[in-house]
C-alpha cells in the first residue's frame, strides 16, 4: 500500500506544476503582446523619421529664401579673406579691430578652423568696399 505522505507530496507537486503552467502561460502571452507592440512602435518611428527627412529635404534652403527675398548671399573664402587683409596691409589684430572680433578669430578664419558668423560676413563685405585710406581712418577713429 502506498504511503499517504508520498501520495500527498505527488498531488501537491502536480497541482503546483499546473498553477505554474497557467501563470507562465499568461506571462508568455503578455510578453508576446508587448514585443509585437514594440515592433509596431519601431515601425511607426521609422515611418515618421522618413517623413521628417522628406520634409526637411523639400523645405527651401536659406540660400533660396534669401534669393526670393532679394537679399544678396554672402560667401566666405579663406584665400579671399587673406588676400583682402594683405591688400589692405593690415595685421590680424587690426583686421579684428576693424571687424569687431579678436585677432585669434581672424587667425582661425585664415587657417580654416572656423568660419565667420552671418553678422561678421556682412562686416567683411563692407570692409571689401573700403580702400586703404578709409580703413586707416576707421582704425584711427576706433583707437581714439
Amino acid at each position: 500500500m502506498p504511503n499517504f505522505s508520498s501520495l500527498l507530496k505527488s498531488e501537491i507537486s502536480r497541482i503546483a506544476k499546473k498553477e505554474i503552467r497557467a501563470e507562465s502561460g499568461a506571462l508568455k502571452k503578455s510578453s508576446s503582446q508587448h514585443r509585437s507592440d514594440i515592433a509596431a512602435l519601431k515601425r511607426r518611428v521609422a515611418e515618421l523619421e522618413g517623413m521628417l527627412r522628406k520634409l526637411l529635404r523639400s523645405r527651401s534652403t536659406p540660400a533660396a529664401e534669401k534669393a526670393l527675398s532679394g537679399e544678396k548671399s554672402l560667401r566666405f573664402r579663406v584665400s579671399g579673406f587673406i588676400t583682402l587683409r594683405k591688400k589692405l596691409d593690415l595685421s590680424a589684430a587690426e583686421m579684428g579691430q576693424l571687424l569687431g572680433v579678436s585677432a585669434q578669430s581672424v587667425y582661425k578664419w585664415e587657417q580654416g578652423k572656423a568660419r565667420p558668423r552671418a553678422s561678421q560676413l556682412r562686416q567683411i563685405a563692407q570692409v571689401r568696399k573700403l580702400g586703404k585710406r578709409q580703413v586707416q581712418e576707421r582704425l584711427a577713429q576706433a583707437a581714439s
